[in-house]
């Protein structure tokens, strides 16, 4: 049985993604830095937990045996967000990030997914593909690309193969609580009658975390599309019409009090992802269809 390894176990994805994969029967090695709350999770049970602290690793532990030699990585973990700017994605994330998948490849380990973002685009703006350059604006984003730019020159050295999961908008059960739909439901929950937004107009790209996790597992199960693949619904929709969907979703309504927060000055106003190379990936069956 194929033995696939995830970080970040018990964060807002790697939670559903480690679902996706026991459903279809596959061994999982699951680790984050946080065995109690892991414990909580449906799924403790069924998988063979280690825990890990990227923060503690050792230079001299061979981290591909540690873990049980897996087929495969989906490397999920990643601190300090929805902090974009912090400088810690620089100077703790990146180099620990570093270490431990230098580690990895170069014990053995040969197929490599792991996620990045759209904020690599930059505030290009469109239809993003990923032969389009890396414009990193905040640390989150570019301390991602830096890690991937690392992986492709480990490539030459070691042969592992790899694939750059860029992810871009999400939501569902169990997001950040200071996400836009989190605060939603917590306004809607405490019956409160007006809801502060931005303007809603900026156009973006949504996938339900159960679609996201869907997809990522799909890639990294696949052996023939690798490098940047952008994982996305291809579909542009404003933020507004997200709110008025989750608002019907939810049979309720609140006064939408729009333009109290101003639009991020780290993103464009207009950008999606184009989705031909993911479904090569998921193999040709279609981008949100599969």
């Amino acid at each position: 049985m194929k033995k696939i390894l995830v970080t970040g176990a018990t964060g807002f994805i790697g939670q559903y993604v480690i679902d996706w994969l026991l459903r279809r029967e596959y061994a999982v090695i699951a680790t984050s830095s946080d065995e109690q709350r892991a414990r909580l999770f449906g799924w403790y049970g069924k998988v063979h937990y280690i825990p890990f602290d990227l923060a503690r690793l050792t230079p001299s532990t061979d981290y591909y045996s540690f873990f049980g030699r897996p087929d495969s990585l989906i490397h999920l973990a990643w601190e300090g967000l929805p902090n974009f700017r912090s400088s810690f994605h620089m100077e703790g994330n990146l180099p620990r990030q570093a270490a431990f998948l230098e580690n990895l490849v170069s014990n053995g380990l040969r197929d490599v997914n792991v996620t990045g973002t759209c904020l690599e685009y930059g505030m290009q703006e469109g239809c993003l593909r990923e032969e389009m350059p890396a414009m990193p604006e905040v640390a989150y984003a570019r301390a991602k690309n830096e890690l991937r730019l690392l992986l492709e020159k480990w490539q030459d050295r070691s042969p592992f193969f790899l694939k750059w999961i860029r992810l871009f908008y999400m939501y569902g059960k169990g997001q950040n609580p200071n996400s836009l739909f989190s605060q939603l439901d917590r306004a809607l929950d405490n019956q409160e009658t007006v809801f502060n937004m931005s303007g809603g107009e900026q156009i973006r790209d949504y996938l339900p975390v159960e679609r996201l996790a869907e997809y990522i597992g799909r890639i990294a199960l696949q052996q023939t599309t690798g490098g940047i693949i952008n994982c996305c619904s291809g579909k542009p929709v404003t933020v507004l019409e997200m709110v008025n969907a989750h608002l019907e979703t939810r049979h309720r309504s609140i006064r939408l009090n729009r333009g109290y927060y101003p639009y991020p000055d780290y993103e464009p106003m207009c950008f999606w992802g184009d989705t031909e190379k993911l479904n090569r990936a998921l193999g040709g069956s279609g981008g949100d269809n599969a």
